[in-house]
């Protein structure tokens, strides 16, 4: 088997040591030896998105989202759309979350579009959520706590999608309503960096699982010991909830 992971503008689109992720997606696979290619898919990127297996995207500073945000909305945002409608597995991180939704509001209040792909929009606080933050999530029938450091002025809302999770402690999208994140098909949005995989296998190997089953039918993945990262992973729930 063979995963394809785009990583949607790594040059522009790289703050909080977020491509962490791909290196756990990257570790993962090969420590079950699942082929894998790292895909950068970059302002001159023309192709379409039928080889990408799962796309990473996240998050930069106003500047280089207004670049990325140009970019999709007169390049690729039609074809991504499109792989998205049709399954495409995502994992799309603070600004990467906030350009599939429909704007992101400033604090003047002028608006940054959004690709529309979530039914979500952003409006800018005065404000920074920032912190640690514990959540508890159900996906693909598999209950399990998350833990990162959210980082982000923005608070997000939304309809007719599906959080991520609860938030135990923590903000979350808007430190109002108690949601992180959100599901819609197979793309995951949320604010966790950490990065969240790494701290999170059993969601890295729910990203994997979800995009080979997508492109070769039923897939089991082969099991690994993550007793060690389920062991920091508690240390850190059990302080941050103390607290």
């Amino acid at each position: 088997m063979k995963l394809v992971v785009g990583h949607m503008y790594p040059d522009l689109l790289n703050l909080y040591g977020d491509i962490g992720n791909i290196v756990a997606l990257k570790k993962r696979c090969e420590w079950r030896k699942i082929e894998i290619e790292i895909k950068p898919i970059t302002l001159d990127y023309t192709e379409e998105f039928t080889d990408i297996d799962l796309l990473f995207l996240g998050g930069g500073s106003d500047r280089e989202q207004k670049i990325v945000s140009d970019d999709l909305k007169n390049k690729k945002g039609k074809n991504l759309k499109t792989a998205i409608e049709d399954g495409l597995t995502v994992l799309a991180i603070c600004g990467g979350y906030q350009l599939l939704g429909e704007y992101y509001q400033t604090l003047a209040g002028s608006k940054l579009e959004g690709l529309g792909i979530l039914k979500a929009w952003t409006i800018a606080g005065n404000r920074r959520l920032i912190g640690n933050i514990v959540i508890e999530t159900n996906i693909a029938d598999k209950n399990f706590k998350m833990v990162g450091f959210e980082n982000h002025s923005g608070k997000t809302f939304f309809e007719k999608i599906e959080p991520l999770g609860k938030v135990i402690i923590g903000n979350g999208n808007n430190g109002e309503d108690k949601t992180e994140g959100c599901i819609y098909k197979n793309v995951y949005g949320t604010y966790l960096h950490g990065p969240v995989l790494p701290k999170n296998p059993e969601f890295a190997d729910i990203l994997i699982e979800t995009a080979l089953k997508r492109k070769y039918g039923i897939v089991e993945l082969t099991p690994l010991d993550d007793s060690l990262e389920q062991q920091a992973k508690q240390s850190l729930i059990e302080r941050f909830v103390k607290k």
